[in-house]
């Protein structure tokens, strides 16, 4: 039976740097710098997410600084010029907020940063409070996983899994997250399978699968 997939509970920053929405602009710009950070949650009551500040925000009062703008280009960019003059976070920050469940995949999270164009994402329980951050970089840690780790999982959960009777003629390495598969097994209509499992384990990069059907 294959391993249970990374969730976001597995990668995420648990310690979580927020703002209250009463917060002004130039305590909103020093929290980022100081712990690094491109957005920050807002949070209200006992942690629930109510919006995100992002130096995107914030740069809007710099963007839009002694620029007089025309009634088309003020009719366009409407919520743009509104937190341009805006000084607290309630009033700066994107609502809703983007977020994401603990239990969801790797792949769900890419695909909701990529969808909505943002670097992070405020984890959230049920109720919506928050319970951790996470970021394009926490995704990545799943490619860090050492080349030992991945080649004892794979034999494990597909090697032995696919192939209980020709187990030992087949071999498993890791280079860089690079696995290739080689060798004979008794079914060939398993060996595409293989493959495709193989390239599903968290952290592998490439697969290239060199097994062959033994004659016997």
């Amino acid at each position: 039976m294959t391993s249970q997939p990374f969730t976001v509970a597995d990668v995420m920053t648990k310690k979580v740097v927020a703002v209250l929405p009463g917060a002004d602009f130039k305590e909103i710009a020093a929290t980022m710098q100081r712990w690094k950070v491109t957005a920050v949650p807002v949070v209200e009551g006992e942690g629930r997410v109510v919006g995100v500040v992002s130096e995107a925000d914030l740069l809007l009062k710099e963007e839009f600084h002694n620029h007089r703008l025309g009634l088309v280009e003020q009719l366009h960019r409407r919520d743009a010029t509104a937190k341009a003059g805006s000084r607290r976070a309630e009033d700066l920050m994107t609502s809703p907020a983007v977020t994401v469940a603990p239990q969801a995949s790797l792949p769900q999270a890419a695909r909701l940063m990529a969808t909505h164009r943002v670097k992070r994402l405020p984890v959230v329980d049920t109720s919506g409070t928050i319970q951790g951050i996470v970021s394009r970089s926490d995704l990545l840690k799943v490619f860090l996983r050492p080349d030992e780790d991945l080649a004892a999982e794979i034999r494990r959960d597909v090697v032995e899994h696919l192939f209980p009777l020709s187990q030992r003629q087949v071999d498993v390495r890791v280079d860089a997250g690079v696995v290739t598969l080689s060798g004979q097994v008794r079914d060939s209509a398993l060996v595409p399978v293989a493959e495709r499992l193989t390239r599903a384990v968290e952290g592998v990069v490439d697969v290239r699968c060199e097994l062959t059907a033994s004659e016997a």
